[in-house]
């Protein structure tokens, strides 16, 4: 594996976090987008089933480019395609305001 996808990680570290915590916490909303980014990589010659190319061994399926686990960066809102099949949704501050709003109206809806 190349150093440079590790560096590359780290660098995207919050975006990774991102994708993370919406996999686990679904949102109606993350999984339609998700799901329609999924269906424009199952049409790219990049997309690696084996696992062969993915940065964390064991994530697969993933990009071959970019060595990230599909099942978090179809979750990352504000994450892109590196082959631009399909482009980030909002930027990072969008999706932290975004999910902070949902959270207030969730907690106002509960109590």
């Amino acid at each position: 594996m190349s150093l440079q996808k590790y560096k590359d990680a780290f660098k995207n570290r919050k975006l990774i976090l991102e994708g993370i915590k919406n996999r686990i916490f679904k949102k109606e909303h993350v999984e339609a987008e998700a799901e329609l980014r999924w269906k424009e990589c199952v049409k790219c010659n990049f997309l690696d089933e084996s696992g062969k190319h993915c940065t964390v061994p064991g994530t697969h399926p993933c990009c071959a480019d970019c060595g990230c686990s599909l099942a978090i960066k179809l979750r990352s809102l504000s994450s892109e395609c590196p082959k631009g099949n399909w482009l980030a949704v909002m930027t990072e501050e969008e999706e932290d305001e975004l999910n902070k709003s949902m959270e207030e109206n969730e907690e106002n809806e509960e109590g």
